[in-house]
């Protein structure tokens, strides 16, 4: 049973060469018949192994070293069944937005790093004490 959904967007700095980059991830968490919980990593649509390992971690483009990632920002999303989320009912598969079939599908590298937000950059003018 899936307990779970999330995208978590996890960062990547190489030992090597100090490369940074960041990838999102589609995470599912399942819960198996003995109740043991397992967790699931796609990245671009193809199941991947965890990116907290070093087996997971993609190659850094620059010198192809792997280096285990760090959870930078998580967006859970809605499991199907929660009475409080908000939902639309779908009228017929002919008229609603008929575009989606055909929309590309973003890549999960395909945005830029995280960066610190300026008001955080800039120091603070309050007196101290």
């Amino acid at each position: 049973m899936i307990t779970e959904v999330a995208v978590e967007r996890v960062e990547f700095t190489c030992g090597s060469c100090r490369h940074r980059w960041s990838v999102d991830y589609d995470v599912q968490r399942h819960r198996d018949a003995l109740d043991a919980e397992w967790e699931v990593f796609c990245r671009d649509n193809t199941a991947v192994p965890s990116p907290y390992t070093p087996r997971g971690a993609p190659p850094c483009e620059h010198c192809g070293r792997r280096w285990v990632g760090r959870l930078v920002a998580r967006w859970p999303v809605p499991l199907p069944g929660d009475a409080e989320a908000p939902r639309s009912r779908v009228p017929g598969e002919d008229g609603h937005r008929p575009e989606r079939h055909a929309a590309p599908m973003p890549h999960a590298a395909g945005h830029p790093l995280p960066q610190p937000s300026a008001r955080a950059a800039q120091p603070s003018t309050k007196p101290s004490g």
